[in-house]
């Protein structure tokens, strides 16, 4: 182990962070400029054994994107509503308000599990979390212009139940039922569907849908190409 490594791995000691793996915690590195942020992703990873979930301060985490075939997993009922569950919940609204966007399924950020949150209000301050939603009724028509942080930049109208019946779990784990409408309605509509590995696009022509999947390609691989153009950091 060089003098580098040995002080990476004395500055992670006792964060629950191992040296060589990948996590997304900051430690200080003190270095002959000064003392420095060190981002131990590339150093240090989570000891599940170690760390309480709950400590954790939460983490906005990546989005896929369309046409990722990821987003076609159908996600799995959550089993128990513990620590770890709440985690992900907390780090699922931490990347929609940080997006920013109105609602997020785990299948976006690819944890395949039945958790959707949803805040459409204007100040982010009324989070609606669903555990293992289902959908019970849904009557109405209405059709309005859908986005997806899974599909960003693109907008297209899709028609929906206008009125809707849900029932779910909480962050607790307690049931409930909710009953839905307008903007809301769309909003749980559309994440259930990210559950079941559909997105809105699949509303759309097959002709849209091409045209969609062709622009995020070249724009996913443009933004490679300008990642690997820059120059990398050097100690």
């Amino acid at each position: 182990m060089n003098d580098l490594s040995r002080c990476l791995a004395a500055k992670c000691a006792g964060t629950g962070l191992k040296h060589g793996g990948l996590h997304n915690r900051a430690v200080l590195v003190t270095t002959a400029g000064g003392t420095v942020p060190l981002v131990c992703a590339i150093i240090g990873e989570l000891d599940d054994t170690e760390q309480d979930p709950r400590q954790l301060p939460m983490t906005a985490l990546p989005v896929l994107c369309y046409p990722d075939p990821r987003l076609r997993t159908k996600a799995a009922p959550v089993a128990d509503v513990d620590d770890r569950i709440r985690r992900l919940i907390d780090d699922m609204l931490e990347t929609m308000y940080a997006a920013p966007g109105i609602g997020l399924a785990a299948t976006q950020v690819n944890v395949h599990k039945r958790v959707v949150v949803l805040d459409i209000s204007e100040g982010h301050s009324e989070p609606h979390v669903f555990v293992n939603p289902v959908i019970e009724h849904a009557e109405g028509i209405q059709r309005s212009d859908e986005g997806c942080l899974s599909v960003p930049g693109f907008y297209e109208p899709v028609q929906r139940a206008s009125h809707i019946r849900v029932a779910a779990l909480n962050r607790d784990g307690e049931p409930f039922e909710l009953e839905a409408e307008e903007l809301l309605a769309v909003c749980i509509q559309h994440e259930c569907d990210h559950l079941d590995g559909k997105l809105f696009v699949d509303y759309l022509s097959g002709l849209k849908r091409q045209r969609i999947k062709s622009k995020l390609r070249k724009q996913a691989t443009a933004s490679g190409a300008r990642r690997r153009s820059r120059p990398e950091a050097r100690a």
